[in-house]
């Protein structure tokens, strides 16, 4: 039986009408129409789904609507914009750390969780703040150095 939820995403309110159960990713690409979070593997292994809820990281492949409701919902298109990008994503850009760009709005996701808690994270803790994120095309060298020239542009 569905019900209707109301989520706060990236700053706006929508009411959706889907199963309780229902993943959150399904609710914010098919009814609320953003393609940021996308479908990897539905079991939480490789972060393409990332989300932020609430200010932590978050699996929307497994997180139901019902438990999302209530919160604040931050995609990546809730960063910043082409105009005006949130420093986390000019520096992917500028570092070039995208090559088939599939796993990259997680990635990007998982660093702006860790630059909102740790400003000046060493490598070891970056690798720990990515571990749940996969790339195949391996960027991580790039990726890494993103992450840290976002740290610095936000600690201007």
């Amino acid at each position: 039986m569905s019900d209707t939820f109301r989520l706060s995403v990236n700053g706006r309110e929508h009411s959706v009408t889907a199963e309780g159960d229902t993943p959150l990713l399904y609710v914010l690409r098919n009814d609320i129409g953003l393609a940021s979070p996308k479908y990897g593997c539905g079991t939480e292994q490789c972060g393409t789904c990332n989300v932020i809820v609430d200010g932590d990281k978050a699996f929307s492949c497994t997180l139901t609507v019902r438990d999302a409701a209530g919160k604040a919902i931050v995609t990546l298109e809730g960063l910043g914009t082409p105009e005006n990008p949130h420093p986390v994503q000019a520096a992917f850009i500028a570092e070039q750390a995208a090559q088939c760009g599939y796993c990259t709005s997680g990635i990007m996701i998982s660093a702006k969780v860790l630059l909102d808690r740790n400003p000046d994270p060493d490598t070891d803790a970056i690798r720990v703040a990515l571990q749940d994120n996969l790339c195949r095309c391996g960027t991580h060298s790039r990726v890494f150095r993103a992450v840290r020239r976002a740290a610095r542009a936000l600690a201007r």
